[in-house]
Formats: C-alpha cells, structure tokens, sequence
C-alpha cells in the first residue's frame, strides 16, 4: 500500500538474518546501481587483502585521470559533482587502500571508488559477485564514464542481489569472519542517514549503503535489532530526492513496526 500510494516504481528485498521471516516484492527487477555498487567494491578489496594480492594500508597515487570503457579515452572527476574533497585535496600524494575504502562507502566517494576500481580490477570485482551469488548486481565501470551513460552501459543491481551479498557479509560468509565484520563497521559508520536508519528507533545500529542519482534512491543495509535482518529499498521514478528517501524509510518504519509485532 506504501509503494502503491508513492506512484513509484519500488523494489524490496527483506528477510531476518535468522531466516524466518521475509518479504519480496519485485526483487529482481533491474534498477540503476547508482552507489550500492560500492558494496562489491569493498567486498573485493577485503578478498584481495586476505589472499594477500594486496594490504589495506598500502599507499595508492591519487590521480585524476580514468579511461571511459567505451573507447578509453581519458576523463576525470569534478570536486563540484562529488559528496567528498578530502580524495580531491590529495591528488599528487597517495592514500591507503583503507582509507579509500572508508571514503568511498561513508561519504560515497566516486574519486575513491574509480581509484579502487581500477586497482582491483572490475573483471574480478564481477567474478566475486557471481561467486556470492549475486548475479543481479553487474559493475560494468567506474562512475561518472559519460560516454559509456550516453549508451546505456550502466552499473545495475536487483534488490535481491544487494540483499545477499550484505547478507553474506552479516553472516561473515563474503570473505572472513574477520573481514566481514570490518566491512559492517564500515558501513555503520556511513553518513548519509535520511533512509532505512530513519525508520528505526535511535541508537539502533544500522550498517547500510545508499544509492542516488537523479530520479533514483536507494538504501541498502544490515538492521541491527532484537532480530537483525536485511532491507534492501530501491526507488525509482521520484524526482524530489528527499521525498524517495522519505518513502524508504516509511518502508523501513513499516518492517520495523511489523517485526517488532511479533
């Protein structure tokens, strides 16, 4: 009734990390990723590090140049159209891994993600998802490829895709139980928290990433309640981006409230 009365096209993916309760509504309808593909990033960046193809804190030069797929001509990334500076205030000295990580899924840094991207891979960064079972959420590229958007080659993801690869997570099944409870501190501490975190009551912990550009909201995360579980909540066809994560976390509210019930 929520997603009927927002005249939005809406996606769910629920279910308690206990398995006992879920709720799907059309969950492998493809939405643009928008930032949620940030999610896989991170989980190949954590696989690397365990296989020991890299360590989280070794430095990386931060340059802004990146390679379009379509025909590899060379663009870069604007401070103005970015959620963060602090990449930007770096270009000519390095970063670690890690702090590119933290950067890109707290304050959703595009600059860290394309860094990133390019130093994983994105043919493995793909051959993980799949492995994890996936196979709804495709990183075709890094962000902000202008000429691979102008012909529709976009990152996608399903909301059942997002919600097993952070059920993967939460369940410390995605690369260690170790790495995957760094991951969840990660994504605890994202800043953006106008969403699922709005729906549930304060000091609730929530490890969650969200997703937007225009006409396009998403908030994917891990509930941490007296049953955790995971919402995944993808919006599109909302122009007034503070009205889509409104309607998320009335959907949020709403699976609280009904969980809570029982």
């Amino acid at each position: 009734a929520v997603i009927a009365d927002s005249g939005a096209e809406v996606a769910v993916a629920f279910r308690t990390l206990d398995g006992r309760d879920e709720v799907l509504i059309d969950p492998d309808k493809p939405f643009h990723a928008a930032s949620t593909m940030k999610v896989p990033v991170m989980i190949e960046l954590f696989r690397q590090a365990e296989a020991g193809v890299l360590a989280l804190d070794e430095p990386l030069p931060i340059r802004n140049e990146f390679r379009s797929i379509v025909d590899g001509s060379p663009y870069a990334l604007s401070v103005g159209d970015d959620s963060d500076r602090e990449v930007y205030a770096n270009v000519g000295g390095t970063m670690t891994l890690r702090q590119l990580n933290e950067a890109m899924i707290t304050v959703s840094s595009n600059f860290a993600t394309n860094l990133l991207i390019e130093r994983l891979d994105v043919e493995k960064i793909r051959a993980t998802v799949s492995t994890l079972g996936g196979e709804g959420m495709k990183v075709l590229r890094g962000v902000e490829d202008q000429k691979a958007f102008d012909k529709g080659l976009n990152n996608e993801t399903t909301a059942r895709a997002l919600l097993v690869l952070l059920e993967r997570i939460a369940k410390g099944a995605a690369v260690s139980k170790a790495s995957d409870a760094e991951m969840i501190e990660v994504l605890k501490r994202q800043k953006f928290r106008d969403a699922i975190p709005a729906g549930v009551p304060p000091g609730v912990a929530v490890a969650h990433k969200t997703g937007s550009i225009t006409r396009i909201q998403h908030d994917a995360g891990v509930v941490y309640g007296p049953r955790p579980y995971t919402l995944v909540v993808l919006v599109r066809g909302i122009q007034d981006g503070k009205r889509a994560q409104a309607l998320i976390a009335q959907i949020s509210k709403t699976v609280w409230t009904n969980l809570s019930a029982h």
